[in-house]
């Protein structure tokens, strides 16, 4: 959930690597030829169950330990995630003059301001509006959540190729609201339902 300042400036403006699994692989227990009666074989048949279910055991708790240390990763002490901070970031940008090709606090395109953005936090976006479109995975219109790409046409809506990027600053199921460097007023925020935007509306994209 977004902080309140997010909320409050939306409202204003609108005026993955999945997890390694540990190895089921067991090795065979090798059970001997010889003449043996049955108390030897179910001898070894247990013992051959208990290493099975001692591996499950330390399989299932160390799955268990990396879903945590993956949970710690993506949540700090305060409970902030990263795409809290990312999204906090890129509205203390707001302002910022557009600069066709700019990429830093001086000036923005618009893919060069989704860049400069998720590349401060870690996440390998590519340069252009063009490319970004097919960054990450697509997901539905009505899933878009903060942190999100969404992908436009340029200017004429009739040309249906990328041509303008933003970042989804909404929850899933409100209307679409997004920063971006626009060469109308530079880094702000805007919505897709309801404006020009709505036309122009290519994809949601989700890169982390």
């Amino acid at each position: 959930m977004l902080a309140p300042v997010v909320l409050l400036l939306i409202m204003m403006s609108a005026g993955s690597d999945e997890a390694a699994t540990a190895s089921d692989e067991t090795t065979p227990v090798q059970f001997a030829t010889l003449k043996t009666d049955k108390s030897e074989t179910v001898t070894s048949s247990a013992t051959s169950e208990k290493r099975r279910t001692s591996m499950a055991v330390k399989t299932d708790n160390a799955k268990s330990s990396w879903e945590d240390d993956a949970e710690a990763r993506w949540i700090d002490a305060s409970g902030t995630t990263p795409t809290d901070s990312l999204i906090s970031y890129a509205l203390t940008l707001m302002g910022t003059p557009y600069l066709y090709g700019g990429t830093s606090n001086s000036g923005f395109d618009c893919s060069g301001f989704t860049s400069h953005v998720f590349q401060k936090f870690g996440v390998p976006v590519t340069r252009s509006s063009t490319t970004q479109s097919e960054d990450g995975i697509p997901v539905d219109r009505d899933e878009a959540r903060p942190g999100d790409l969404v992908i436009f046409t340029g200017t004429n809506p009739q040309v249906r190729e990328p041509g303008h990027v933003g970042i989804v600053i909404s929850e899933p199921g409100d209307t679409i609201s997004f920063v971006h460097s626009s060469s109308n007023g530079g880094v702000k925020i805007s919505q897709v339902e309801g404006t020009g935007y709505e036309v122009r509306f290519l994809d949601v994209r989700r890169v982390l």
